[in-house]
């Protein structure tokens, strides 16, 4: 009876329903960015996919410029406010995060026209980074709204939609013979989407109004909290992107594209140990109050997590050969060697995505910032050696250093603060 009132609860079936929201968009995303990557690679070859890919690297890297006031602090806003307040919350959090996105896109455009990066590279660019003044201005701040009230069904049902129609127009554009440059706006109409999209369903929420206004206090308290974690995340992203940017200047486009072509694909493998940390961390994590269950609960998840991460590393190592022959065609085969070996990142990635709950947990912003600065270092510094000796596999030696290094500092931190 009382796990029937516990799910008769209706915060629990809501969240509940929302993890299951987010799982089923997490993997319509994974199923359409490859089957997306796989019509790119086949249509543009190794070398023009490199070029895409490293496109698609320094928007990654160039994103999290505009993550100012991130949602663990302004969903919080949003739910501590009274509810007529609710205008000026998102209102000052959309100035903030435009302001940024435009500046961050104007110096991206500048940056293309002074030829800081190869011209076609710059030319893909330009399309994708409109992307920025979309996804955090209007489709991060409606989706903080949403997740405010555990109700993120529009905003991912929209994604999974738009995801599935950019597939189509890819395939569209492909069959026209479309000039590799044009494919990145395809990215800009989808963000644009979205967030049109989000924005009318704010609107018929409040009766056909926006009504968001800015307040100066509220606009300044959004630059300033938050700040150690937003470093923090751009340092995490430019860590998972570092392989990429340091290769670029080592190895040619095409092995680039063949290097890019594996590792898209482990990435994805990757992202299930994400979204597996963020499926059981409220009941498993965030929610123990005792320090013993939670040290328990901790070195269980994280045996399962390496567990699950193993058997699925070497599932994806026997058969690296028939994915990437079907994925990205013959033109990929030096992909396969490199995939076999990427896969295995997967092991400490999975462990240290639940090592980072008990950072989240107790809010160790700068715990936070320390791991990613030590995993961006260490993974720099071995880059610089390993990379003009082992070329991609060098990359990879880099990235399994970092990701023991800030592995290691979620273990240091996690004994430090679970000690009995």
């Amino acid at each position: 009876m009382l796990t029937l009132k516990r799910f008769a609860n209706p915060d629990v079936t809501r969240a509940f329903t929302n993890i299951a929201w987010l799982g089923l968009e997490r993997l319509t995303q994974i199923g359409v960015a490859i089957v997306i990557s796989g019509m790119l690679a086949r249509y543009f070859g190794p070398d023009t996919f490199g070029k895409w890919q490293y496109a698609n690297t320094l928007l990654l890297v160039l994103s999290p410029i505009t993550w100012v006031c991130g949602a663990e602090i302004l969903v919080p806003t949003i739910v501590n406010r009274p509810p007529e307040q609710l205008g000026t919350v998102l209102g000052s959090a959309f100035a903030l995060r435009f302001s940024v996105s435009t500046v961050a896109l104007l110096l991206t455009w500048l940056g293309i026209a002074l030829h800081f990066f190869e011209p076609l590279v710059g030319a893909m660019l330009a399309g994708l980074a409109v992307t920025m003044l979309f996804r955090e201005p209007f489709v991060g701040v409606i989706n903080a709204w949403l997740q405010s009230m555990t109700y993120s069904k529009p905003q991912l049902l929209t994604s999974m939609s738009t995801a599935v129609i950019k597939a189509g127009l890819v395939y569209l554009l492909v069959r026209a013979a479309a000039a590799p440059a044009r494919f990145g706006w395809l990215w800009a109409l989808e963000s644009a989407a979205i967030g049109a999209v989000l924005l009318l369903y704010f609107m018929r929420r409040h009766g056909g109004k926006l009504d968001w206004h800015v307040e100066r206090s509220l606009f300044k308290h959004f630059a300033s909290a938050g700040t150690v974690f937003w470093l923090g995340l751009i340092c995490m992203y430019l860590f998972l992107k570092l392989d990429r940017l340091m290769l670029e200047r080592a190895i040619s486009f095409a092995d680039l594209g063949r290097y890019s072509a594996a590792q898209q694909l482990n990435e994805n493998w990757i992202t299930l140990a994400l979204m597996l940390a963020q499926t059981i961390a409220p009941a498993f994590v965030y929610r123990v109050p005792g320090i013993a269950q939670l040290r328990r609960n901790m070195w269980r998840l994280t045996a399962l997590t390496a567990v699950l991460m193993v058997c699925g590393a070497f599932v994806l190592d026997l058969l690296a050969g028939f994915i990437i022959r079907q994925v990205f065609g013959p033109d990929f085969e030096g992909a396969i060697e490199i995939f076999r070996w990427a896969v295995w990142l997967s092991v400490p990635a999975g462990i240290e995505a639940i090592g980072n709950l008990v950072v989240l947990k107790y809010q160790a912003r700068f715990v936070l910032l320390a791991k990613w600065l030590l995993a961006l270092a260490v993974a720099f510094a071995v880059n610089l050696l390993a990379i003009p000796r082992l070329g991609a596999y060098g990359a990879l030696v880099g990235l399994a250093a970092g990701y023991l290094a800030a592995a290691s500092v979620n273990l240091y931190y996690i004994r430090f603060k679970l000690r009995p």
